[in-house]
């Protein structure tokens, strides 16, 4: 086993080179769990993230994401480079994955929508504890006039899954109020008061800070901002970034889009607010791995590898490493 692993360092160094032609893979995560979720079996549990890391630690050079970027707008990144970010800042993300990280020894970026600190809960949230946790086994969702969705079983696990698909895509694109008022009208008629310990406390995000993890912002309220004016926009960048240094004390400059696909969740306005704001590099959720010829360190690719065996893991990650980015914000 080890001398296949050595045959594949030497293969991604060949995909990855150091240099001024290297490539930097960044992959995201948002929640790690204490033990598997039947309703999202993509959401690594502890093990799981901790064979991750240990893959992840054996096979790449893993960098902080802002000595990543800088070295790649250099020319200078290692072969094999690698960045690790989490999205939104859930809770477990302190408690179970920062503990995980420092025993592999990796470092990470912790991207935080600022709103839902301290007791928060974000919109989707809202709906998946509802239905994860509702004694009734259909929910009549007529009345909010959701496209067309109406009556929703949810009564086994696998309709309980498709309920949530189905209600997420529903609302992800509807303006920020009203997706928070469906979402709650939707555990209202679920009889369901959903916990409001999910994301981190302000302590939380200073302890992970001050163990070396890097803290980037993802706005206020994790709207789509390109659906939002001009200053709401701006608002919900600059706020973010201007909250975040008020609670660390230090400099935020790493960004990252909220849903992040280019062209239809964010423009280029918004790119053009982030570089304004002061940020000095920003990611989005496009496929591929971001090299110097791309030359945009404000929409830089990112991907989630899900599969949970290793070997492929490792080649949904080279796969990766040659997608072609295009990125189109208009």
């Amino acid at each position: 086993m080890k001398a296949l692993s050595g045959v594949w360092r030497t293969a991604l160094r060949v995909l990855s080179p150091s240099g001024p032609g290297g490539h930097l893979s960044v992959v995201i995560f948002h929640r790690v769990l204490e033990r598997p979720d039947p309703l999202f079996a993509g959401d690594p549990d502890i093990t799981r993230f901790n064979d991750i890391c240990a893959w992840l630690a054996e096979w790449y050079q893993v960098l902080p994401l802002d000595e990543a970027v800088s070295r790649l707008s250099r020319g200078a990144l290692p072969s094999r480079a690698l960045s690790i970010t989490f999205d939104d800042g859930y809770a477990d993300n302190h408690d179970l994955a920062m503990p995980v990280l420092k025993a592999h020894g990796l470092p990470a970026t912790f991207f935080i929508a600022t709103g839902y600190l301290n007791g928060g809960r974000m919109w989707n949230d809202t709906i998946v504890e509802a239905v994860r946790h509702t004694a009734q086994p259909e929910l009549d969702l007529s009345s909010l006039k959701l496209g067309g969705v109406g009556r929703v079983a949810v009564q086994s696990t696998q309709q309980r899954r498709e309920a949530i698909a189905v209600l997420l895509e529903a609302c992800k694109y509807l303006m920020q109020p009203a997706r928070q008022a469906v979402a709650d009208a939707i555990a209202e008629c679920a009889q369901v008061v959903p916990r409001k310990d999910l994301m981190m406390r302000s302590d939380q995000v200073r302890a992970m800070a001050g163990a070396g993890m890097q803290i980037g912002a993802h706005t206020v309220s994790h709207p789509i901002l390109a659906r939002l004016n001009d200053h709401d926009a701006a608002q919900e960048i600059s706020q973010s970034k201007g909250e975040l240094q008020d609670l660390l004390g230090q400099p935020v400059t790493l960004f990252a889009f909220p849903n992040g696909k280019p062209g239809k969740d964010y423009g280029r306005r918004d790119v053009e607010c982030v570089r304004k704001c002061g940020f000095k590099a920003a990611v989005s959720t496009a496929y591929g791995a971001a090299t110097q010829a791309h030359g945009n360190c404000f929409e830089l690719p990112r991907f989630t590898p899900w599969d949970t065996a290793k070997w492929p893991f490792a080649l949904r990650l080279a796969r990766n490493l040659s997608d072609r980015i295009e990125v189109a914000t208009g």
